[in-house]
């Protein structure tokens, strides 16, 4: 019998991988392992998660989502996790073991209002209402952005979804929250 990849489907070389920390473990093909083990990169490959984030098997959907993660600076993957859902309980074990992303605060220097280091996937709150340019609305003070990501060279920028909207704020008006 032939082992299918449970992340994009192929066939072949696949061999089992435990989705840390559980002991619970997914097939994986070669791409996909060597994205699990954080040797990736925005490929026409990656367009699997489009199917495996909506997985019923909690495992797979935790390394979609973590895959996802690791590519937080492409668009379509920061999409993507924006209307994935996972929960509460598959939220904790995908965040327990992110994949290296390469973007990480040491390296970029994101800081909130308070100093408090960003990372890629991060939820912050707006500390002051902000006029969002362009858009035509105002981003009230409290509100909850998801899923940051950060802009690359620019340590004050982030970007995050507000009001349906992908808008660029900038981290002096944010605190991170948890």
């Amino acid at each position: 019998m032939t082992i299918k990849c449970d992340i994009c489907g192929s066939e072949g070389d696949c061999a089992p991988l435990a989705v840390a920390p559980r002991e619970e473990e997914i097939a994986l093909c070669a791409t996909c392992r060597k994205g699990a083990e954080g040797e990736i990169s925005d490929a026409p490959h990656w367009k699997c998660l489009n199917d495996a984030i909506w997985s019923e098997t909690p495992a797979v959907k935790v390394m979609a989502w973590r895959l996802l993660d690791a590519l937080g600076g492409e668009p379509w993957a920061r999409d993507l996790l924006d209307i994935a859902y996972l929960e509460e309980d598959e939220r904790e074990w995908a965040e327990a073991a992110r994949i290296p992303s390469g973007e990480t605060d040491e390296a970029t220097g994101h800081r909130d209002t308070h100093g408090a280091p960003l990372a890629a996937g991060d939820t912050v709150i707006l500390i002051k209402d902000l006029n969002v340019k362009g858009a035509g609305f105002t981003a009230k003070r409290g509100t909850a952005v998801r899923n940051i990501s950060l802009v690359p060279d620019e340590p004050g920028q982030i970007e995050g979804r507000v009001n349906g909207q992908q808008i660029v704020i900038l981290t002096e008006f944010v605190k991170k929250s948890g």
